[in-house]
């Protein structure tokens, strides 16, 4: 699990049970754990899809652990981890991408630059003629 929660003392903010399902999209400046179905877009401080959670729509936020099935963009500034029983299908928008042996990830990934990050130099090689 990713440390951005302890550090930060973020806290649970909303829980979707095994057995629940939203339509609509969920904010929160908080913690969003999904372990239900939702249909809509889910907007908060940090992400946790269960094992049986799954989410259509787009996520967005800083940080997100994926082991249920999203049907959606990803766009998260700090980092994505996607586990073992993962299935992302869509567009992943982040800083930092882990994804673990056994998981599923169809789509595109863009990696952004963190705030503050050093850019380095890449000199060519000469090729000698």
């Amino acid at each position: 699990m990713f440390f951005g929660i302890k550090k930060d003392k973020t806290e649970l903010e909303i829980i979707i049970g095994t057995n629940s399902s939203v339509k609509g999209d969920l904010d929160s400046k908080g913690v969003i754990r999904i372990d239900g179905s939702v249909t809509g877009n889910i907007s908060a401080d940090w992400v946790i899809i269960g094992s049986t959670g799954v989410i259509i729509g787009n996520i967005t936020g800083r940080g997100a652990v994926i082991d249920g099935r999203i049907e959606g963009n990803v766009i998260l500034s700090e980092i994505t981890e996607i586990k073992s029983n993962g299935d992302v299908r869509g567009e992943i928008h982040t800083a930092r991408l882990s994804i673990s042996e056994g998981a599923f990830f169809e789509g595109h990934s863009y990696m952004t630059k963190r705030e503050g990050s050093e850019s380095k130099s890449v000199i060519p090689l000469k090729t000698e003629k």
